[in-house]
């Protein structure tokens, strides 16, 4: 094992046993510094420099079918393993030679509010399955969970108390609040429920007579509320994370700080969270024009 292998080794067992790196994220970074290794033929940490790192760049650029948050993830990469051998004292390019590019700003879609209520009143019916689907819709836009995190969920929460323990990314926990809607529907649901599944949320087979078949997927998530968007005559894409969304900018637009909801959607980094202010400004726009130059209105030309 050559001595960036073995570097390597120790640097992905950090990321998931210190820094408590999802297993998804260790595997973009191995695969970025793989190929960096493989293209740049780095054996020592002294192999990489900063002439090695410019030829990589230009090779995925020149890929043409990477996109420039990919690329920008590369760097980030080697920038990040760099500061670990820092950390480490090893000899190394320093890590703040490495210029990360602007990545650009996501932008992100919403449905129109009364899309959302038609969306959330499109389960009709008492069985178990439209109970099932009528409760997980209203959980989404009450807690601004990741589809990850609901398919995690079992079904012994407190609804009286309406507060539920949730573990995201990183392993970090946060609590997440149950509207007064969302536990009813989750009551219902559960009241219907004849099984011992312990999730919370679970799917059930095709036949004529559905048989519950475990814990429910992302997948099955994601076709039940494109079903629904259809049904209810949304246009668009809508998807789970859709919801996610709503819930944010319905916290911002309603006058939660921006600190509180970062805590609630379990962002990391504030940066994250402020992607949602520019769903705001119809808001900012309406407050200018109720109050600016009210002034000059009363005093004329």
């Amino acid at each position: 094992m050559s001595l960036i292998e073995k570097l390597f080794k120790d640097y992905f067992d950090y990321l998931q046993i210190e820094k408590n790196r999802s297993p998804r994220t260790k595997a973009v970074y191995e695969r970025a510094l793989r190929k960096f290794a493989t293209f740049a033929k780095i054996e020592r940490p002294e192999d990489i420099t900063n002439e090695r790192i410019r030829a990589f760049r230009v090779h995925l650029a020149e890929k043409g079918n990477l996109k420039k948050n990919t690329q920008g993830y590369y760097a980030i990469a080697i920038r990040n393993f760099l500061k670990y051998l820092v950390k480490r004292d090893i000899s190394a390019l320093i890590p703040e030679k490495i210029e990360l590019p602007q990545m650009p700003k996501r932008q992100i879609e919403i449905i129109e509010y009364n899309d959302l209520e038609r969306l959330l009143k499109a389960p009709k019916g008492d069985s178990v399955k439209i109970l099932r689907d009528r409760a997980m819709l209203e959980v989404l836009f009450s807690t601004g969970l990741r589809v990850s995190e609901l398919c995690a969920l079992n079904r012994y929460i407190n609804t009286d108390r309406g507060e539920i323990s949730i573990k995201g990314k990183g392993g970090k926990i946060r609590v997440v609040f149950l509207s007064d809607r969302a536990k009813i529907m989750i009551k219902d649901y559960l009241d219907k429920r004849s099984d011992a599944e312990e999730a919370l949320f679970i799917t059930f087979s095709h036949s004529k007579t559905p048989q519950v078949i475990g814990r429910i997927t992302p997948r099955t998530i994601q076709r039940t509320i494109d079903r629904y968007a259809r049904e209810a005559g949304i246009p668009g894409s809508v998807h789970p994370h859709t919801l996610r969304h709503l819930f944010a900018t319905d916290l911002l637009r309603n006058g939660a700080d921006l600190r509180s909801v970062q805590e609630m959607l379990g962002h990391s980094s504030i940066q994250t969270t402020q992607i949602y202010t520019h769903l705001t400004n119809k808001e900012l726009k309406d407050i200018h024009k109720s109050f600016h130059g009210k002034r000059r209105e009363v005093m004329g030309d």
